[in-house]
């Protein structure tokens, strides 16, 4: 699959050598006395059914806009065991993450025979490499109940295992539409991505077949939930959620791990430093094994610290942001979200197959958007796109939830003199403001 993505590049290369290299100085701008006309794109933080409602009266801004998010093809069982917890869900963004991240932190807790962090992160990578192969969480745990070691594969970990630095080795992205105000599945494109030898081959510590009798005295394991319930990722919370409760459903209907069910904390990261940093204070005084978030990968780099400080592990379903592959965490730190050194790669395809000539890159200020943006920017450059045809911009996203809203005027009159054809907006709920401010300086979005 990355051979042909290569291939793919190249092509596309070739395609934006010949747009640029074709295209009359009068292309450039707008027709006399008419609009300059730009295409948006976005990234997992807004390609969401939920999204448009965060433009209020003008949801219908989105109408043609286009986007990338780490997704596989959900399989409709899961869906609907999903909509069993909560009937209200129109958006599946992290699920599959989310739930994979909850099932191998329990199977990595029946490996280690302990609720200690430090023996279960020694298990988490051997969970999905190198094993007896099982499916589902009671077929997992009746392996590792014996002993056995295990690899396991389900609905986000489908073709390779972890790698050293406990991140998946392959990733799938959706190419996703939208069409009025809801995204067209019939559009949606599957792409995979990454090298299945990047996966771990590394033997972790021999299985502990627990005696008769031996977890009699052991705690439950508990794990606690750092996932944005408020804040401006709160739009992609109800999928996170509702995964993370069927697999604690799915783990204790299988008995559990170490003889007991595990016990699920809740618990909000408020897409906020502060509210994230005193649910990991709570989560700790509660004797939290496992801390399943944070939501944004800005959250996650600032909370780490406290989780390492106080010995417990950071498992989060939805950081991208390549940067963390490498953060000390004294390997405490995991996540089942490809980073952003493979989505930047499907980002670019995305906007270069509509032929723009002029584009625009805005992130919102932190590490998750910084740092994706400068990878679509190289990816865009290795693809044929000068660098005065491409403009970054930055805007400061709201403390939290009670601050006052993205002001992006400025912003949208430097895209406007820019003469921009494309907009890339990556960012969460309030990226909504910069899309209102793009319109309101006259452009026209094209759908």
């Amino acid at each position: 699959m990355l051979v042909s993505r290569r291939s793919r590049v190249a092509t596309l290369a070739a395609c934006a050598t010949i747009l640029l290299a074709t295209s009359a100085c009068g292309d450039e701008k707008a027709e006399e006395g008419s609009a300059q006309q730009v295409r948006l794109y976005g990234t997992d933080g807004n390609m969401l059914n939920s999204y448009p409602a965060e433009l209020k009266e003008r949801a219908d801004l989105v109408d043609g806009m286009k986007g990338t998010t780490p997704l596989t093809q959900l399989p409709d069982d899961f869906k609907s065991r999903l909509r069993s917890v909560n009937p209200a869900l129109t958006d599946y963004l992290y699920s599959a993450e989310t739930y994979d991240a909850v099932v191998i932190s329990v199977l990595a807790a029946q490996l280690a025979g302990s609720t200690d962090p430090a023996a279960i992160a020694k298990q988490i990578v051997g969970v999905t490499n190198n094993g007896q192969r099982c499916e589902d969480p009671a077929t997992c745990l009746a392996l590792a109940r014996s002993g056995q070691d295990i690899e396991y594969r389900s609905v986000s970990l489908s073709r390779a295992g972890f790698t050293d630095k406990g991140e998946p080795a392959t990733a799938s992205y959706a190419t996703l539409t939208f069409d009025g105000q809801q995204i067209n599945d019939g559009k949606t494109e599957f792409v995979g991505a990454g090298a299945e030898s990047a996966a771990s081959t590394k033997t972790p510590p021999k299985a502990r077949k627990p005696r008769p009798g031996s977890n009699d005295d052991q705690q439950p394991l508990i794990v606690g939930g750092l996932l944005p319930k408020t804040g401006d990722l709160a739009i992609a919370y109800p999928p996170m959620a509702a995964a993370a409760a069927l697999a604690i459903r799915d783990v204790n209907a299988a008995g559990g791990a170490l003889g007991k069910p595990v016990t699920w904390k809740d618990g909000d990261d408020g897409t906020s430093t502060a509210v994230a940093k005193a649910t990991v204070a709570k989560h700790v005084a509660d004797g939290v094994s496992i801390i399943i978030g944070a939501g944004a990968s800005g959250i996650s780099r600032e909370v780490l610290p406290d989780v390492v400080r106080a010995g417990k592990i950071l498992f989060s379903p939805c950081n991208t942001d390549a940067s963390l592959t490498d953060i000390e965490d004294k390997g405490l730190y995991f996540r089942t979200a490809p980073p952003d050194s493979l989505q930047g790669r499907a980002l670019a395809d995305v906007v270069l197959r509509d032929g723009s000539q002029k584009i625009v890159i805005v992130a919102r200020k932190d590490s998750y958007g910084q740092g994706l943006q400068a990878t679509v920017r190289d990816e865009l450059e290795k693809a044929g796109i000068a660098a005065d045809r491409l403009k970054l911009l930055t805007y400061d996203p709201p403390a939290d939830a009670k601050a006052a809203p993205v002001d992006f005027t400025g912003g949208a009159k430097e895209i406007k003199e820019f003469g921009a054809d494309a907009v890339l907006i990556i960012g969460f709920g309030e990226s909504a403001q910069v899309i209102r401010a793009i319109a309101d300086s006259g452009m026209q979005i094209r759908h």
